[in-house]
């Protein structure tokens, strides 16, 4: 099938092709960003600028919920809806340039890998995981500010409220587990190094299972913007798809909390079993404490509370194993600094009445 066989099967009609000098702009502006908002990985400007200003960009007519720019592998290619304000292309291009710099293809040009999506095996594994990690990437380039936003009864932050919000806060739940360089030397480098660290952290289980989980949730997402246009005809009196819809949000909701299970039981209860020292106990406490401005929540639900306050109870269990030398590296304990094992005794001291806050006052705590 050609390229404008695909592009009609996807209900994309091309307007026009964007001069080289817009492209150009277009590409500079795109890659200037995405150079400082990713120090670490050592990206050159001028190469990024280069391989960014060979891609051609169109206006086009795009169907009804589908993304306002779409990029084209097979063809190297962008599509932009005609209808997007000049002054908002490179926001919504850039998602698509990130597209572009991941992929990597063999010597006939078919598409071996996309950042963290592998298209070698029988199944394509991770294209949903990959969407979150480019468009939080894009987020990161923009700077932009974190937001607070409830969909389909979660409530939790995030720094793109208006594309991919569900899976950004899973993504950014993972990078919190591999750090944030792991995460983006994948995206970038389509390499993994982000899989590898999260299954070490973690279990391979999880990893697969959070990989399952993030394509449920796009396929509903799917399902839903296809049903919401089915209502918007029907002047939303077709109870049936009103049935549907309200299902489809369950749905997503129980895939998004089932996800943030694996990620704080994976990770969480894998670096208890990890502690032999006082040291590590204080990390670790902080570790999760600082986790709760990443959980999402549902109203009459507080998971990630009951979470931790057994894992409070659990620690001050191993604090005291620890403290008396029960553990093989007691040496470790005494030679502690004074000043850290005062910092950990004061610690403990509060625990128990820090373990009886309700929920509310938890969520409201600062660090």
């Amino acid at each position: 099938m050609g390229i404008e066989a695909n592009l009609k099967k996807e209900g994309i009609n091309v307007i026009e092709e964007l001069d080289k000098i817009k492209v150009n702009t277009i590409a500079k502006n795109v890659a200037q960003k995405i150079v400082a908002a990713f120090p670490s990985l050592d990206l050159k400007l001028g190469e990024i600028f280069i391989r960014l200003a060979q891609i051609k960009m169109y206006y086009a007519e795009v169907p009804k919920g589908f993304s306002e720019a779409n990029y084209f592998y097979k063809n190297s290619s962008i599509y932009i809806n005609h209808e997007i304000p000049e002054e908002e292309i490179e926001k919504y291009v850039m998602h698509e340039c990130i597209h572009y710099l991941q992929e990597r293809k063999d010597k006939s040009g078919f598409l071996l890998r996309l950042g963290l999506c592998d298209l070698t095996q029988y199944k394509v594994h991770g294209l949903a995981l990959n969407e979150a990690a480019v468009q939080l990437a894009t987020a990161k380039a923009f700077k932009e500010e974190k937001d607070n936003v409830k969909y389909y009864g979660i409530t939790f932050n995030t720094i793109s409220p208006m594309c991919y919000p569900i899976i950004c806060n899973l993504i950014n739940q993972m990078a919190y587990v591999t750090g944030e360089e792991a995460l983006f030397d994948s995206t970038f480098n389509a390499n993994d190094n982000f899989k590898n660290v999260f299954i070490e952290k973690t279990s391979e289980k999880a990893f697969y299972e959070l990989e399952s989980n993030f394509d449920k949730i796009l396929k509903y997402e799917e399902n839903l913007i296809k049903l919401n246009n089915k209502l918007e005809i029907t002047d939303n009196l077709n109870s049936s798809a009103n049935k549907k819809k309200l299902k489809i949000k369950n749905d997503i909701q129980k895939t998004f909390m089932d996800s943030q299970r694996i990620i704080i039981e994976g990770y969480f209860d894998k670096a208890f079993k990890n502690i032999i020292n006082l040291e590590q106990v204080e990390n670790y406490r902080r570790s999760l404490y600082n986790f709760k401005d990443l959980v999402g929540f549902v109203d009459g639900k507080d998971e990630f509370n009951e979470y931790y306050i057994k894992a409070m109870s659990k620690l001050e269990a191993k604090y005291n194993e620890l403290e008396e030398g029960n553990l093989e590296d007691s040496e470790e304990v005494v030679n502690l600094p004074a000043e850290r094992k005062n910092k950990i005794v004061l610690f403990f001291q509060t625990i128990k009445k820090f373990l009886f806050k309700s929920g509310e006052e938890y969520r409201k705590e600062e660090n």
